[in-house]
């Protein structure tokens, strides 16, 4: 018995490794496409982290001031994990899912929708993981970096990645068509301009920092930007928490509306 029960667990361990497999063989000569995901954050952080940043000078938090494109790069940092996840779980999964049938054909076999889902998920992170390890050596190369602490920033940004992940594979199960990926366009939109990323949000009004606190962006920013500046706090507790909330709660939600669209 309790060698059914391993080789049971071992192969339900090895099914999303599977399709994380199949993603590698279809996109391997696509490496230099898809580093290209690194580019638009490395642009934001030059332009509006060390461009604006010129003109404005050093920002104070807690008792501290920083460069104001120090204090800006953990959040485009967090903000790339997001992107990645949102991308590869939403456009990709959509077309397969809706268009491609790859599922229908995957689900003959012994793999079951969780198993989808987790597949999806790790080929994301992996993908999310490349972004994060080159945008903390830009970061280091432009002098962001003064404390081994950031590299907790790797851990915390794949926390945030699974978060979106949970997100991204939810969404794709609701979407009826291509056109309603606007609506996944301007959230992301709002979320990475008012989540924190720029300015510290006790500048907000009261109702709109509550509204704030719900994005799981801003969350990120503040476990990664706690670790970066080598500022920890027991707060980062709460961030982690409420990331791993949402990763499972979307994992479970993604998996139990794909069984209903490919078992129907």
């Amino acid at each position: 018995m309790t060698t059914l029960t391993f080789q049971w667990m071992r192969l339900r361990t090895l099914r999303p490794g599977y399709l994380v497999e199949r993603n590698f063989f279809v996109h391997r000569r696509a490496w230099l496409l898809m580093l290209t995901g690194l580019l638009e954050p490395l642009f934001y952080l030059l332009g509006l982290g060390v461009g604006v940043g010129a003109l404005i000078g050093e920002i104070t938090v807690g008792d501290r001031s920083f460069p104001y494109a120090t204090y800006v790069a953990p959040a485009v940092f967090a903000s790339a994990a997001m992107t990645a996840a949102i991308s590869e779980t939403t456009f990709n999964v959509f077309g397969k899912l809706k268009f491609a049938k790859i599922y229908d054909g995957i689900t003959a076999t012994p793999m079951r929708p969780m198993d989808i889902a987790l597949g999806e998920g790790l080929w994301a992170l992996i993908r999310g993981v490349i972004y994060l390890i080159a945008f903390v050596a830009v970061m280091a190369l432009l002098g962001m970096v003064d404390s081994a602490w950031a590299l907790l920033a790797i851990p915390a940004g794949i926390l945030l990645g699974a978060a979106f992940v949970g997100i991204g594979l939810t969404l794709s199960t609701f979407f009826k068509s291509w056109t309603d990926f606007d609506w996944v366009m301007a959230l992301v939109f709002v979320m990475f301009f008012f989540s924190g990323t720029f300015a510290p949000i006790d500048n907000y009004p009261v109702v709109l920092q509550w509204v704030v606190y719900l994005s799981p962006l801003y969350h990120g920013i503040e476990l990664t930007r706690g670790v970066m500046l080598a500022m920890p706090s027991w707060t980062m507790l709460i961030n982690v928490a409420y990331l791993a909330l949402v990763c499972v709660i979307g994992l479970a939600i993604a998996s139990k509306r794909m069984a209903r669209l490919l078992y129907k």
